[in-house]
């Protein structure tokens, strides 16, 4: 077998990133004119390595856009990576800190969404020994029920920071509950958005930027008036199918591949994988792909996904195990070890999507991206040619 460079690898398509960013772009041009509003800035979302796509880069790829306001993140951690990579560009935690967090927070300039009149006087102590002013977003739970303060307690947070001289605040923000477009809690969750906004401004406070948009809202058109939108998954191209009808236009970043290790010949009545859950019917070649659940590959999957190899469906067979997955490629000729092997992504005029996967284990497509291992080496290319060159030069041998 010639070597092959990778034994799983995961392609990141910048060029369909920007052009999904571009898409939205001009969903938000079409909203400003439609309501006669500025149009809103971009707020990426880059939360769990950008569900699985690589946050450092991802925000590379993004940062000089002028769309792009900042980033969002889901916690410090997240935060610091990207400084520490050189992301100079404004980065929001959007979930919460924890004390010891509050150090790091302040000196590397990151914003964070502030939930507890606790966390104002944390943040403004640190910020006042360290001589820095930190900006804040002000969370407020208009139905979500999650993190955020209710609304009746939101605006005295307000009145704390603004009255704070060393927090500035830079924005009020809420989190729809609902996921499908549309759905009317979301316009309910608005209004208690705007009753809160119009009692600071009696109050002469007047955030500057104020976000509510998720891809759900965003797909739904609300909150698109607002300074900033969220958008997360839809920018990776990842919608679940009712969603991907609202928004066609947005395609698949991400493409999950592996090889063909070992071929195999097997009788009828042949066992496969742990426990024996696949008993071959008659004479098979069984192909051994070095990817398994530990690589975000589902151990749902066992006897019921597929993969692609040479453009054809071949279906995993027997349970998937932490390394390594079984496919029968009986039907399909010339199977080689060293061949590539489709997980999720195109082989000819076959493709498995993300939402496929989330469809057929019954899940979200969020957790199948999320899954995506942190030992699976991810390939940002530019173009498609750049991808094919990228992948393993396939080996032409017969089974071993």
């Amino acid at each position: 077998m010639a070597d092959s460079g990778h034994r799983v690898w995961a392609e990141i398509d910048l060029d369909a990133l920007q052009r999904n960013l571009q898409r939205l772009g001009d969903r938000l041009a079409a909203a400003a004119t439609d309501s006669q509003h500025d149009s809103a800035r971009v707020l990426v979302v880059l939360k769990a390595d950008a569900y699985g796509h690589g946050a450092v880069p991802v925000a590379r790829a993004l940062a000089d856009d002028p769309l792009v306001w900042g980033f969002g993140v889901g916690d410090s951690n997240e935060a610091l990576e990207l400084r520490a990579a050189g992301v100079t560009a404004p980065l929001l935690i959007l979930g919460t800190i924890i004390e010891h967090e509050v150090p790091q927070v302040v000196s590397h300039e990151i914003r964070v969404c502030i939930h507890s009149e606790d966390r104002i006087r944390s943040l403004q102590a640190e910020s006042e020994r360290q001589g820095r002013r930190t900006r804040v977003h002000l969370m407020v739970d208009t139905g979500m029920g999650r993190l955020g303060a209710q609304p009746r307690r939101a605006a005295a947070l307000a009145g704390l920071i603004e009255a704070s001289s060393w927090l500035e605040l830079e924005g009020v923000s809420s989190h729809p509950s609902p996921t499908r477009p549309g759905h009317p809690f979301i316009a309910v969750q608005r209004r208690r958005l705007d009753a809160l906004l119009a009692d600071l401004r009696a109050d002469g406070i007047v955030p500057p930027l104020v976000h509510l948009a998720n891809t759900a809202a965003l797909l739904g058109g609300e909150g698109l008036d607002l300074p900033l939108v969220r958008p997360g998954i839809s920018l990776y191209g990842v919608l679940a199918h009712d969603l991907a009808e609202l928004a066609p236009e947005f395609e698949p970043v991400l493409s999950l591949r592996t090889q063909v290790v070992y071929l195999k010949d097997v009788p009828a009545e042949t066992p496969v994988g742990y426990n024996g859950t696949f008993i071959t019917r008659s004479a098979a070649r069984i192909a051994t792909l070095p990817i398994g659940y530990n690589d975000g590959l589902s151990y749902r999957l066992s006897n019921r996904g597929h993969a692609l190899v040479r453009g054809q469906l071949a279906p995993i067979v027997g349970a998937i195990s932490m390394d390594y997955t079984m496919l029968d490629v009986t039907a399909i000729a010339d199977v080689s070890v060293g061949d590539t092997v489709t997980l999720i992504g195109r082989d000819g005029d076959r493709a498995i999507t993300i939402p496929d996967l989330a469809s057929a284990i019954g899940t979200i497509p969020y957790e199948v991206a999320c899954s995506v291992g942190k030992r699976v080496r991810r390939i940002y290319v530019r173009d498609k040619a750049q991808a094919a060159a990228a992948r393993p030069a396939e080996a032409k041998g017969g089974p071993t």
